[in-house]
């Protein structure tokens, strides 16, 4: 406790002498007079009761909408944090793919056909994608990787026509393709393929779907809209980190098994595409990543 050696004097304040006068006219309002002395200097006009009223109403209003926001903000990031803390799960035919999570966010529409001992086959729903070119010549560069996902980020986030920011997706695509290459989407996953006759990579943003093709179009003219149509492909998931070294050994074993399929074979022409669900902080064992290839119904399949 603290105490002071103070005179009581010091410390005693002698209330105000309010009077309140009625006029003789009746339509005129009360005055409120308060006890001053001729040293005091002088004070603005004393606020009526309604004034008072309205100004403390104001007052609470600002105070409720500034608590409001805050909330609001505590609620939008307590969601975001939920959707990583708890995230969802794909069915697993192995102890690796059980391991395996992605955030609960918005991603690729897709129906599986069948599923193999090592792969499946999907029916991906049409989607838009945001792409950008990478610099450099491997995928995986992450000096390369970075400044093309900073690219489709800020896009995502703001910069474009109408400034809106948009829903974070999963996964993101990163993808080989043919001299003719094919554009991609934007949401997750991102995309990244690489351009042969340009030793280029791309990588892709998929779309929120409730834009649909009303997308705002990038102030960045780097980043490129398309639609994904809807096709069929044979997907092989795998965990850990993706590099161009593990990229190429899953696309080989994706091949080799697929040679053997009876109802499917790999369409001509098909690029691999490789999506990655989760953070960077996501712990190797429980990340989700899955490696592709468009594949066909064959001919004598029934």
């Amino acid at each position: 406790m603290l105490l002071c050696n103070c005179k009581p004097s010091l410390f005693t304040i002698s209330p105000p002498r309010i009077s309140i006068s009625t006029p003789r006219n009746p339509k005129s309002s009360f005055s409120i007079i308060t006890n001053s002395t001729a040293s005091d200097p002088p004070r603005r006009r004393a606020m009526s009761a309604f004034e008072t009223r309205v100004s403390l109403v104001l007052a609470l209003a600002s105070q409720a909408s500034s608590l409001s926001q805050r909330r609001k903000f505590l609620a939008d990031t307590a969601t975001e944090a939920v959707r990583y803390v708890f995230p969802k799960r794909f069915e697993s035919r192995t102890l690796e793919e059980a391991l395996m999570a992605v955030p609960d966010l918005e991603t690729v529409n897709f129906k599986v056909l069948s599923r193999r001992d090592q792969y499946e086959i999907r029916e991906v729903e049409p989607y838009f994608i945001a792409e950008a070119t990478m610099p450099g010549n491997t995928g995986f560069d992450f000096n390369g990787a970075s400044k093309s996902f900073n690219v489709l980020a800020a896009y995502l986030f703001g910069k474009n026509t109408t400034k809106e920011k948009m829903e974070m997706t999963t996964p993101v695509f990163t993808r080989k393709a043919n001299s003719d290459g094919e554009k991609m989407e934007m949401t997750t996953p991102v995309i990244t393929k690489r351009l042969e006759d340009q030793d280029k990579w791309q990588m892709s943003f998929v779309m929120p779907s409730k834009y649909g093709a009303n997308l705002p179009q990038p102030k960045d003219p780097s980043v490129r809209i398309t639609e994904v149509p809807r096709k069929i492909v044979a997907v092989l998931a795998f965990s850990g980190f993706v590099t161009d070294e593990e990229v190429e050994r899953r696309e080989s074993k994706l091949r080799e098994a697929l040679e053997n399929d009876r109802e499917f074979q790999i369409k001509e022409g098909a690029s691999v595409e490789i999506a990655q669900y989760n953070p960077p902080f996501t712990l190797p064992f429980q990340r989700r990543n899955e490696i592709a290839l468009e594949v066909e119904r064959k001919e004598n399949s029934n």
